[in-house]
């Protein structure tokens, strides 16, 4: 087990004062601040009988995803019409946490501190949808998505995200507590349901689940036929993280898309528009995948955004498409990268930092994390 008891002192250290300026409406937080709210919540949590039957390594997870699951509101906080509002704080949130965790607490680099990082991140980034995933049209798809990412980190379950969301609302002063309290409920039972409150729902193949997660029409207990012709590996990673050596290492025989090779080439500097290399780029991958070649795409890809337009490009041409994220130790990323021709600021490598997010299971048929 890995001891994470410590953080929650660093963390009051560090974001403490920022949560306790920070105001909330009184309409859904007659309890004051965001400092007060969250302490409320985390005790809270602890007083739940589920959480108390939780191990310890799950207990530590949770407990630090309930205390930093509002820092989100120091940044996003604003007045509307004299109410305090803090749109999009949730994922803003698990933003700053991954950055935090990595930088100031070292949970990075290694398997097992990746996904405890990434669970923490996980529930922080979602606790506001269980009371309200109900009444979504989309609401089995987003939690069998959400489910999906145990494959990734098993510390991550809706079953764990419902305690946090339970605490969320017993530890805060509105008039809606009980009925969020019974979406809530409502919210785990869909997913029991479902057969996904602990972890993913059990396709019986990759295909089968990457048809399910996309939104296609299908029954999640069919092995669907599998026309795919190869694979494409999509690298996703910061800077520094040692693709160019994984892929010789790994994928010899196969042609690389390198963007960096590409920026070298047409003379593109890394903070130029990078327009006319991504359309090269991607005229290169037209041509392997209609001669069914398979390839890597060896890119940073540190955002959801960057990897759904490629994954949509490859499937477009029926192929199966494998994300492969690395992460190294900060340390050795910033040694690397020194040690590149073109070294990349490490202003800008922290400004990546700040935007990335891992790639999660439901976005192509095979993801994985690696840390070399």
């Amino acid at each position: 087990m890995i001891d994470l008891s410590p953080l929650i002192q660093k963390a009051i250290d560090h974001f403490g004062k920022a949560m306790r300026g920070t105001m909330q409406s009184p309409r859904w937080h007659g309890e004051g601040d965001v400092l007060t709210h969250t302490q409320m919540t985390c005790e809270a949590l602890k007083a739940l009988p589920e959480y108390q039957a939780l191990d310890k390594q799950r207990q530590q997870i949770l407990l630090a995803a309930t205390f930093l699951h509002d820092i989100g509101k120091a940044v996003t906080s604003t007045q509307v019409n004299g109410e305090w509002e803090a749109p999009h704080h949730a994922p803003t949130g698990s933003r700053m946490a991954r950055e935090w965790l990595w930088k100031e607490c070292g949970l990075c680099g290694e398997e097992e501190l990746v996904k405890l990082r990434e669970a923490v991140c996980l529930l922080i980034r979602d606790h506001s949808l269980p009371p309200h995933a109900i009444d979504r049209d989309d609401a089995r798809l987003r939690l069998h998505r959400m489910a999906a990412n145990s494959l990734m980190t098993p510390f991550f379950s809706i079953r764990m995200l419902c305690m946090l969301c339970k605490a969320d609302m017993l530890g805060r002063q509105c008039d809606d507590q009980q009925q969020m309290l019974d979406q809530i409920a409502l919210c785990e039972e869909l997913a029991k349901e479902e057969e996904c409150l602990d972890s993913g729902f059990p396709f019986p193949t990759r295909h089968t689940q990457r048809a399910f997660l996309t939104g296609r029409d299908v029954w999640k207990k069919q092995e669907l036929y599998d026309e795919t012709w190869g694979e494409v590996v999509m690298l996703s990673g910061l800077p520094g993280t040692g693709k160019d050596t994984w892929i010789r290492l790994n994928l010899p025989d196969l042609p690389v898309i390198s963007l960096d090779a590409l920026r070298r080439s047409l003379k593109v500097s890394p903070t130029a528009n990078q327009g006319s290399v991504a359309n090269i780029a991607r005229e290169q991958a037209k041509e392997y995948l209609r001669k069914r070649q398979p390839f890597v795409w060896n890119a940073t890809n540190i955002t959801a955004q960057m990897r759904e337009s490629l994954v949509t490009l490859f499937e477009t041409y029926h192929a199966h498409v494998r994300i492969v994220y690395l992460e190294t130790p900060w340390d050795s990323l910033l040694e690397r990268n020194r040690s590149r021709e073109e070294m990349v600021p490490v202003r800008v490598i922290e400004e990546m930092l700040a935007k990335l997010s891992l790639p999660e299971a439901h976005e192509a048929r095979t993801v994985e994390w690696l840390c070399v």
